[in-house]
């Protein structure tokens, strides 16, 4: 495992046949960073790990096909993301860590709780969506018939810092946009096997609706939830929610998981 230090860690680890890259932020206890569809790091994470690294020796990660992370030649699963974290975590030496994922990260955090559940403490789920029913039909509309044109500029900007190659970028987008034209429900039996505690942050306005992510607190043994204002990511300074004000603004999420992790 590596030890505490203020050193910012880049780094690649081969997992499941591919080449993951990772960060390492901070000291404390470890805390997994998994982002969001389409994104990288810095674009679901970068306003909020200046808040969390004092506290939580952060790990984040970016995804197959995103970012710096390699491909293979295979769908992108949030099940075989949550296997990919898990090797990450192995490969590093840790023995459990507290992950928070966000949007389709949140998704794979939870696949991590039912798939490696020996692997997790805490669970933070920031805007899942677990059933097609748990949003509106006009989404599954948009995800059917999205273009790559449609594709946030914010994102395309990201990718191509860190990856300067169109046809991965392209690809990574056509993976993202299969993942949820055929999108894999989570079950209801899936979803009551989660042991580790678990809290559920949603926006007021966010992709999934306040009932659906409060019907799925209540399938989860130990679970609490959070509705917070605003839309999809605005509660951490996701990019696509940045506004003039935002070197100004104050995110709400670190209380809330400074409260849930130290519980």
């Amino acid at each position: 495992m590596r030890k505490n230090s203020t050193e910012i860690v880049k780094q690649y680890s081969v997992v499941n046949g591919i080449n993951m890259y990772y960060e390492i932020h901070g000291q404390g206890k470890p805390l997994v960073l998994i982002h969001g569809g389409g994104s990288t790091i810095e674009t679901s994470f970068g306003r909020i790990i200046p808040l969390l690294s004092p506290s939580w020796q952060l790990i984040c990660v970016e995804l197959q096909a995103h970012g710096r992370t390699g491909d293979r030649n295979t769908p992108i699963s949030f099940k075989q993301d949550a296997d990919d974290v898990a090797q990450l975590i192995r490969n590093l030496g840790y023995e459990k860590v507290d992950v928070f994922g966000f949007s389709n990260g949140a998704n794979t955090a939870l696949q991590m709780a039912i798939r490696h559940a020996e692997l997790c403490g805490k669970i933070i789920a920031g805007s899942p969506l677990l059933k097609k029913d748990g949003t509106f039909p006009q989404f599954w509309e948009f995800m059917k018939n999205g273009t790559f044109e449609q594709m946030p500029q914010a994102y395309k900007d990201a990718f191509l810092a860190v990856n300067p190659d169109v046809e991965k970028l392209q690809n990574m987008y056509q993976k993202c946009a299969d993942r949820m034209i055929n999108f894999e429900e989570f079950s209801d039996e899936e979803i009551k096997a989660i042991q580790v505690p678990v809290l559920l942050i949603n926006g007021e306005n966010d992709v999934a609706t306040t009932a659906h992510v409060s019907a799925m607190s209540k399938l989860i043994t130990d679970c609490q939830l959070e509705i917070v204002p605003g839309g999809h990511g605005a509660y951490l300074g996701e990019i696509t929610t940045l506004s003039p004000d935002t070197l100004t603004q104050t995110f709400p999420i670190p209380p809330f998981i400074e409260n849930f992790l130290r519980e």
